[in-house]
């Protein structure tokens, strides 16, 4: 890699700064009921946050859905295709490749996300060896693996998925409680069925 580890700044959640990292912020409503899925982007060696937010858009340091929650930042020596001669020169000449693919791609939130971006990209670096990174992958490092940004952080991802689960649960009883399980269920079948099961349905 040619932009050493030594030359790249500090994580600055103030400033919303994570060289080369990948991000994660809650995603309203959605997050409330299921706490493990969210919106995720990934930075360049500057800190600067892309992520895939609409129709033929890149957002560019204006992460959607507000502040960085959690974020895991990655380690340039296990990006494989920036330690080969033939590879790409640096981290942000990667991204620039794929931020071009998806600038070109039809946002959906069933089948071309903001998952799909950041894992063309971790495949476009051969990180951690392979190119099999996928949206499912994706999402259980991040939720295994991921740093809060600050103790607020994870308060705001967890608080409001508390206080719906306690008011439909006083309000609806069993009936809530069986519904939030088949939604969440649903949400997690059509993306493990799109990915391992439906190929081609998930783009990446």
């Amino acid at each position: 890699m040619e932009t050493g580890r030594e030359q790249l700044g500090q994580i600055d959640p103030r400033r919303a700064r994570f060289p080369c990292c990948i991000v994660w912020t809650p995603i309203p409503f959605i997050t409330w009921l299921v706490p493990f899925i969210g919106h995720i982007g990934i930075c360049r060696e500057d800190g600067v946050i892309l992520d895939f937010a609409g129709p033929n858009f890149i957002s560019v340091d204006n992460f959607a859905f507000g502040a960085v929650a959690r974020y895991i930042q990655v380690n340039g020596d296990e990006c494989y295709k920036l330690l080969e001669p033939e590879g790409e020169a640096t981290w942000d000449d990667a991204l620039k490749k794929g931020t071009r693919e998806f600038q070109d791609r039809n946002y959906n939130l069933f089948t071309c996300n903001c998952h799909s971006f950041v894992a063309n990209n971790l495949n476009r670096l051969f990180y951690s060896g392979h190119d099999k990174w996928n949206v499912v992958s994706l999402a259980a490092v991040m939720f295994l693996r991921g740093r809060w940004v600050s103790t607020a952080s994870m308060v705001k991802t967890f608080l409001p998925y508390a206080v719906v689960l306690s008011i439909g649960t006083l309000l609806g009883g069993v009936t809530f409680l069986i519904g939030l399980l088949v939604f969440a269920a649903a949400m997690t079948g059509w993306f493990l069925a799109g990915t391992y099961f439906i190929k081609g349905l998930i783009e990446l």
